[in-house]
């Protein structure tokens, strides 16, 4: 496809599935040597087969992001089979227990801090002192508007997990910022698609050579902006309600049409309808077919 990370070392965890299967073959396909990560070990061993076989390398660790040890290893592993790291993506998540907040149990929630913000926090601790080795690099987490600019109901451990990550992400940034010896300066705030709060771009900007004590400002994300509500008509209930996620919309009311035929749990019409400029958070409604 491309060589924009062409000589780069990159880890990517939750890349059984979904967006951290997706990423590992991309990463690959721009050049990367990519060390995968994942519960699932055969999951990881046809990601593995599947980059080989188009001209790429790979490397897969089985572990769970809970254990800090399995992510000391898989930054070990990067290190000795491809000398460096230099991009880190840590995908690896879960939704956790839902429910009414009330109703979640201290189990369930602190198993989805766990896995979604400590796992996170692991991870980067032992990236973050790995790429300094070389010079630096990239670190990068999956969150998401939920819990920090809306929410949806029924998953408070997820919100608070993935607010947290927001919140993770600043003090990372400072951190390095401070560590190599420059002051952190004027933050502004910019509409993106990101996470309110999760940092943009530095100025100077990354790989600037400057003296120390230099003052180094940051843009910061206000928030996602409007956006053009999907269509979902004809995509199943599960589908319809990740496609409202992904753009920053929130599911409303779900109606259920006992007069209508077709695939059961099958979208049939939604409200507003496809198309609509929305304000991020805000509710579609669903009607589905039984």
């Amino acid at each position: 496809m491309g060589n924009r990370l062409e000589g780069k070392v990159a880890i990517v965890t939750g890349a059984s599935s979904g967006i951290g299967y997706a990423t590992a073959l991309l990463f690959a396909a721009e050049g990367a040597k990519v060390v995968v990560g994942a519960r699932r070990a055969a999951e990881l061993d046809r990601l593995v087969t599947e980059i080989t076989a188009a001209g790429g390398r790979a490397v897969a660790l089985a572990g769970d992001v809970r254990d800090e040890s399995y992510a000391k290893a898989l930054v070990d592993l990067a290190a000795h089979r491809f000398s460096r790291l230099d991009v880190a993506f840590n995908n690896a998540g879960t939704l956790g227990e839902a429910g009414a907040s009330t109703g979640v149990s201290e189990e369930g929630f602190a198993d989805t801090l766990a896995i979604n913000l400590t796992g996170s926090f692991l991870g980067a601790k032992h990236q973050i002192t790995q790429m300094l080795k070389n010079g630096g690099g990239s670190v990068i987490f999956t969150s998401t508007f939920v819990g920090y600019t809306s929410a949806f109901p029924g998953l408070a451990a997820y919100a608070a997990s993935k607010s947290g990550l927001v919140g993770l992400t600043q003090a990372l940034a400072q951190d390095a910022i401070e560590k190599a010896g420059l002051e952190v300066g004027d933050a502004r705030e910019q509409e993106s698609q990101a996470a309110r709060g999760a940092v943009l771009q530095t100025s100077p900007p990354a790989g600037t050579a400057v003296s120390p004590s230099t003052r180094v400002d940051i843009v910061i994300s206000s928030g996602p902006p409007a956006v053009e509500t999907p269509d979902v008509v004809g995509q199943s209930y599960a589908s319809a309600r990740s496609m409202l996620e992904q753009v920053g919309l929130a599911l409303g009311q779900v109606i259920t049409d006992s007069l209508a035929t077709g695939v059961p749990q099958t979208v049939i019409s939604q409200t507003p309808a496809a198309g609509s400029r929305l304000a991020t958070g805000s509710r579609v409604s669903l009607t589905i077919a039984p």
